[in-house]
């Protein structure tokens, strides 16, 4: 007998080939977008950490040393701690001196927390005592 084809067992082989090949196909896209989810949360906070930022640095009603909080939605927040980070000996009101700020923006993605930090500095007046 001269005919040409392929045997059922070279069918079966090539079959449970290709089947390996699209499984690790399939398993490598998955992580590839889980990879891709987080890549564009942390963009999505590192933008939203910087104007958050620029509106704390250039507020000029900013206390002098506090801790300010907020939610931007139910699954986005911001924590800010403003406090003086260097002064020259006995200042006084009304001087000069270089303020920290530092600011945690906070994030939940399939149930776990995740951070980005980002500090600045700028210069505050020292305030006058309350009377």
């Amino acid at each position: 007998m001269n005919q040409r084809g392929f045997t059922l067992l070279e069918i079966l082989v090539a079959t449970t080939i290709l089947g390996i090949a699209v499984v690790g196909l399939l398993s490598s896209l998955s992580t590839s977008m889980r990879n891709a989810t987080h890549v564009t949360d942390a963009d999505r906070a590192a933008q939203l950490a910087r104007n958050k930022m620029e509106e704390l640095v250039s507020d000029q009603n900013l206390p002098y040393q506090a801790v300010l909080q907020g939610t931007i939605d139910d699954h986005t927040g911001w924590t800010a701690q403003i406090a003086p980070f260097e002064a020259p000996p006995r200042v006084g009101p009304g001087a000069a001196i270089l303020q920290r700020v530092s600011l945690v923006i906070w994030w939940t993605t399939g149930g776990n927390r995740r951070e980005y930090p980002l500090e600045s500095y700028r210069i505050a007046e020292v305030p006058r005592p309350a009377q």
